[in-house]
């Protein structure tokens, strides 16, 4: 069930205006586009998608940096928990299928419209706007991937684009006069120079650069969530393990995450997770998970692994326990060693 989290409380009741929902990224194409239609006079809503894969920050920083854009624009800002649905109805099964990694675009943006759609009449909003440039993106911001997004969402005609409105057909909020398309733009293509002289215009800063965002275009990342469907199903609670750690495939099937330095202990130390047993070394080094279901062999080799990662010496024995069970293990004398068993 999609869950919306208000980040900004109401104020004294305002004389009424017509309200948009915009799917907001925390980028500043769609930052640009709020921005565009805040100054005709409508109230605009930032709908962010938490998809689970939005990058690998804290979830309270995530939300005040989100929350200090929208703040800077005249934005509200909700935050929309889609992780559930979004790994049952997209991320595996997607129509229009997958960008160059993991990514199914079209689906994605498709599935969060059609969201948008559904909290229109609860947020008491005309219509939806949506920062794509046209051209700007090979899969998803073609011509004819933007209609398709439109008629697979059941939205066609209250979607409106700002940054490219005057390339695109006239949406209803134009049609109907709620905005003046004279005063949007026709921005096309891979450069920004434009949306950079606009961030400059309204003083818009510290935004995320255009690719840093979903981790599902990340080759090593998409490689991790296909060696870990080979062996279990895929469920929330996986994504934030996925986002730490090096990981291993082991030879009886086990899968093992160990981290690389300290703050990547401190996360590991507070994922809670029913798939994965935790251990640490009796010296220090790193924090490691691995798979309840893993068998003896595969624990003592997850044991010698971890300890190939710290001080360990090779020429001694270390007592590993994993579990209820204790492993006397040494260090491989090189991490060459292990390397067939990386997934990344």
């Amino acid at each position: 069930m999609t869950e919306i989290k208000e980040i900004q409380k109401s104020g004294e009741q305002e004389e009424q205006k017509i309200r948009a929902l915009a799917l907001f990224s925390g980028g500043l194409d769609s930052l640009l586009a709020m921005k565009l239609i805040i100054e005709q006079g409508i109230e605009v809503i930032g709908l962010y998608f938490e998809t689970g894969f939005g990058g690998a920050k804290d979830a309270l920083e995530k939300q005040e940096k989100l929350k200090k854009l929208t703040d800077k624009i005249g934005a509200k800002l909700q935050i929309v928990d889609v992780r559930e649905e979004y790994i049952q109805k997209v991320l595996f099964d997607p129509k229009y299928g997958y960008g160059k990694n993991f990514n199914p675009c079209i689906d994605c943006h498709a599935h969060m419209v059609r969201v948008a759609k559904t909290l229109l009449k609860k947020l008491d909003a005309k219509f939806i706007i949506s920062g794509e440039v046209l051209g700007q993106r090979p899969m998803s911001q073609r011509m004819d991937a933007l209609k398709i997004v439109s008629e697979f969402s059941d939205a066609e005609g209250l979607i409106l684009r700002p940054l490219s409105a005057k390339l695109l057909p006239p949406t209803i909020p134009e049609k109907e006069g709620w905005v003046d398309r004279e005063k949007l733009l026709d921005i096309s293509g891979r450069s920004r120079e434009r949306q950079m002289e606009l961030a400059k215009k309204w003083g818009i800063e510290d935004y995320p650069s255009p690719s840093g965002g979903c981790l599902l275009t990340d080759e090593y990342f998409s490689e991790k969530i296909r060696d870990f469907i080979k062996y279990d199903k895929f469920e929330v609670e996986d994504i934030p393990v996925l986002k730490v750690g090096r990981h291993f495939r082991l030879p009886e099937g086990a899968k093992l995450v160990v981290s690389r330095n300290k703050d990547e202990n401190e996360k590991l130390k507070a994922i809670d997770s029913h798939k994965y047993i935790k251990f640490s070394l009796p010296l220090p080094g790193p924090i490691s998970l691995i798979s309840k279901k893993a068998t003896d062999k595969d624990k003592e080799l997850a044991a010698k692994i971890a300890l190939t990662y710290s001080k360990a010496k090779p020429e001694e024995l270390y007592e590993v326990k994993i579990g209820e069970e204790s492993f006397k293990v040494s260090p491989y004398e090189s991490k060459d060693k292990i390397k067939g068993f990386f997934v990344k």
